[in-house]
């Protein structure tokens, strides 16, 4: 078995083109998947940029052409050498199960394919096919213990020049963890947010990540997901009477958005109802907000949310590097977002 344990993975990535061209990677941290299938695809020497080199697929493209999947990744490229064949969203379907055996009992493949899949359970069907074969890299991905957050957090605060507190470094464990990608965009916030500061100490945690001090966001946010626009004036006026920064209602209006992108993903992933997810990824939502947070997940679709959540993630940037005109940025990309709810 070709299987790649966590530990092992940065070694592994730097030699990975060089020794397989199938990867299988799944796990329940929907974050560190993606975020080791675009280290692999980084390092096959495929341009991203170069339509004719680079397929990405969701698995529900194959359900109308089963014999697809196959087909790319066994064809010649337009220009000659190698392509790579992305496929997301992967679980157990029969089109992918074919493929993948075919191409297990066959010589090995012209191009790299590269599979990202989700919690795949032990004896599943994928797992099955891929596990024995010594052709297939499989790299399982599990949610992330201390020792690897508290690299994540050196990593991303050490780019910015930032140390942080023994304090300040246990209380952010506390709050992390669960999904790479989110781990990472809560620490990279909390690296902008303490820009300059040389040291982060607990109260820059509790209020970066914490909640938006003593007046809640959540009144903002709720009138920004239900497109309420005088609402929305409403809670900021609310906010800014309060002397809380504006900034932290944006940082507020993100992490939902983050956890709506999350749990569409999830819902269209494993096909699962919205009472479903809520049961799941939305169990610590406040029972009054419920209601809102399922209409959402039925109106807003997941091309719609990412766009959204690049949107606040660009403004929170750009709201550290200009801070005299925080409030304004603020102001201006919550109404944006409101507006789209409204939509």
């Amino acid at each position: 078995m070709a299987e790649v344990k966590s530990h092992e993975f940065d070694r592994f990535v730097e030699k990975s083109s060089d020794l397989y061209k199938i990867f299988v990677i799944y796990g329940p941290d929907r974050g560190l998947v993606s975020e080791r299938a675009a280290l692999i695809a980084g390092k096959t020497g495929v341009s991203q940029d170069d339509p004719f080199a680079m397929l990405k697929l969701d698995v529900s493209d194959l359900q109308g052409d089963p014999g697809r999947l196959l087909d790319e990744v066994n064809s010649l490229g337009l220009f000659g050498g190698s392509k790579l064949v992305w496929l997301r969203g992967a679980a157990n379907e029969k089109p992918l199960l074919d493929a993948m055996q075919a191409l297990v009992d066959g010589p090995p493949p012209a191009n790299i394919l590269i599979v990202e899949a989700g919690d795949l359970k032990k004896g599943s069907g994928l797992r099955k096919i891929a596990e024995p074969s010594r052709s297939i890299a499989v790299i399982p991905c599990y949610a992330d213990d201390v020792k690897t957050l508290n690299g994540l957090i050196d990593s991303e605060l050490g780019s910015e020049g930032l140390r942080i507190s023994q304090g300040a470094r246990q209380r952010l464990l506390e709050l992390l963890g669960g999904d790479r990608v989110a781990s990472r965009n809560e620490i990279r916030k909390l690296a902008l947010y303490c820009r300059g500061m040389g040291m982060v100490e607990e109260e820059h945690i509790d209020g970066i990540i914490g909640d938006a001090s003593a007046v809640s966001a959540d009144e903002a946010v709720d009138a920004i997901l239900s497109g309420d626009l005088p609402g929305l004036h409403r809670a900021i006026q609310k906010v800014v009477s309060s002397k809380t920064p504006v900034f932290l209602v944006l940082q507020s209006c993100l992490k939902q958005f983050q956890l709506l992108d999350l749990m569409k993903a999830e819902m269209e992933e494993k096909k699962l109802q919205t009472a479903q997810v809520m049961m799941t990824l939305g169990r610590h939502i406040h029972f009054k907000r419920k209601p809102l947070i399922e209409k959402a997940l039925r109106t807003w679709s997941s091309p719609a949310l990412a766009r959204e959540t690049e949107r606040l993630q660009a403004a929170i940037l750009m709201s550290r590097q200009r801070q005299s005109l925080e409030p304004n940025i603020a102001f201006h990309t919550l109404m944006a977002t409101a507006i789209q709810s409204s939509r």
